[in-house]
């Protein structure tokens, strides 16, 4: 049985969704069938706070967040204007996901210097902290000085969570120390285990409680019919990130193990190969970061991971090329009482 203390949440599309209404519909499925949290990240493609605040409008009971929201792409003034924003909309609903997202999105997309991404991380959440909880913000950093400001509205009673997101050893420590929340993206359960080593290093040296910052995974997920389509979007989609997304999904498979994979994934993916670089991810390592079958072997996987040590939520991230139809079917196959006797 899964683990009493894991929730199941359901991570929105950035690429694959046709229509803004996709996205609604997702959002108020999700809802619907008592997920406990939608997230959505942001790259290039439609802008997150939008689609939140259409979400909100539409749900009644579903967490909604950010992860991540990029710690480059606004300043974080706006960013916590914005979170005391939506969490006043969504009737104290939001939770603020931050990271510094990758260099390729930042340099040539938005045009600016990959300079210091967990420095820059960090002061971000400085300030949310304070701009969400009232305060006057009076900050001295690295990137930021800022004074003689605070919100023009009273802040939420009960400030929303602020996690980070990390895959490294010092990004993770980063959000043992300060954050309350932190974001696992695609690790493999022998990867998520060393990086809790990191996380609760990052608690020592703050002097903190486990209790007090929320694990969650972002596992790439398909459970359909035709399991072996499933599988093979899934691969996909990891040859996708590993190869084509930059050093750090690369950097953290290598980390975990499969360092020879990683490179292989990678020197196809850039020659134009994506069969050939998807086809590197064998079975086991398949089954290692993602959740991809029929709906029976997906709701199994499902529930392991919910119940590995130390993952206090589960969130299902859809692979790029997934469709519409996959995705619906995906949420309704896994829900929180899919399967259940």
């Amino acid at each position: 049985m899964p683990s009493e203390t894991a929730s199941l949440e359901v991570t929105l599309p950035v690429a694959a969704a046709d229509r803004i209404g996709d996205l609604l519909e997702y959002g108020t499925l999700a809802d619907k069938l008592e997920y406990d949290h939608v997230w959505i990240s942001e790259t290039w493609g439609r802008d997150l706070v939008t689609v939140l605040a259409a979400i909100a409008e539409r749900t009644d009971d579903v967490g909604l967040g950010t992860s991540i929201m990029p710690t480059f792409s606004r300043s974080p003034a706006l960013v916590g204007q914005t979170a005391a924003t939506l969490h006043e909309l969504s009737g104290g609903r939001f939770r603020l996901g931050l990271g510094p997202s990758g260099p390729k999105v930042i340099e040539q997309w938005h045009g600016i210097e990959y300079e210091r991404p967990l420095r820059r991380t960090r002061e971000y959440l400085d300030i949310a902290r304070m701009i969400v909880a009232g305060e006057e913000v009076v900050y001295d950093g690295h990137f930021f000085d800022l004074s003689g400001f605070k919100l023009r509205f009273d802040p939420p009673e009960t400030p929303p969570g602020i996690d980070v997101a990390g895959m490294g050893p010092t990004a993770v420590e980063m959000a043992g120390r300060y954050a309350d929340g932190w974001h696992a993206l695609m690790p493999t359960a022998g990867g998520f285990a060393e990086r809790l080593e990191d996380l609760g290093r990052g608690l020592d040296m703050a002097d903190r409680d486990r209790e007090e910052v929320q694990a969650r995974v972002f596992v790439p997920t398909l459970a359909l019919e035709d399991g072996e389509r499933a599988r093979s979007l899934v691969r996909l989609h990891l040859a996708f990130y590993a190869g084509g997304m930059g050093p750090f999904y690369r950097n953290s498979l290598s980390r975990q193990g499969y360092e020879d994979e990683a490179e292989r994934i990678s020197e196809l993916w850039q020659s134009g190969d994506h069969e050939a670089a998807a086809a590197e991810i064998d079975d086991e390592l398949l089954d290692s970061i993602a959740i991809a079958g029929t709906p029976a072997a997906a709701r199994e996987a499902r529930d392991a991971v919910r119940d590995r040590a130390g993952v206090d939520a589960v969130s299902l991230l859809f692979p790029v090329r997934a469709t519409r139809d996959d995705m619906l079917q995906t949420i309704e196959n896994l829900a929180p009482g899919a399967g259940s006797a």
